[in-house]
């Protein structure tokens, strides 16, 4: 992995939407969202990225790690974390969820994607940062 800065982020994002976008463009919309997990974890492997799916979020309070039981989508480069979704509407639970496993696995960077949708760049996905995004160095 490279030095963690915001450019290198920015980098990174512009990557993974691209895979995402040629997932949604070979594979098209309609499928379940297990499925373009899949195959968007196969095309980031492709590009050379480490990409890795389905781990558990841990929940630790008070120096305690607690029972929660949440799973991330893909995590890539062990800095941005993907939440997939392959629905109609998209409701703000979604962004909590995809903000929440960004603050408790302390990574800076989170991308929401939709593969419900028409043109993944344009209304399918939506990025989010926090404060360990605005830490780094440029």
């Amino acid at each position: 992995m490279k030095k963690l800065t915001k450019s290198y982020l920015d980098e990174l994002t512009y990557e993974i939407i691209g895979a995402a976008i040629e997932v949604h463009k070979e594979m098209g919309p309609g499928l379940l969202e297990s499925v373009y997990e899949e195959c968007l974890l196969h095309e980031l492997q492709l590009k050379g990225l480490n990409a890795k799916s389905q781990q558990a979020v841990p929940v630790v309070y008070k120096g305690t790690q607690l029972d929660a039981f949440f799973k991330y989508d893909i995590l890539v480069e062990d800095c941005i974390i993907i939440e997939l979704k392959a629905v109609i509407d998209m409701i703000p639970l979604f962004d909590a969820q995809i903000i929440s496993y960004a603050k408790l696995l302390k990574v800076p960077k989170s991308i929401l994607i939709n593969f419900k949708c028409t043109n993944i760049f344009k209304e399918g996905q939506k990025t989010f940062v926090n404060e360990y995004f605005q830490n780094l160095p440029d």
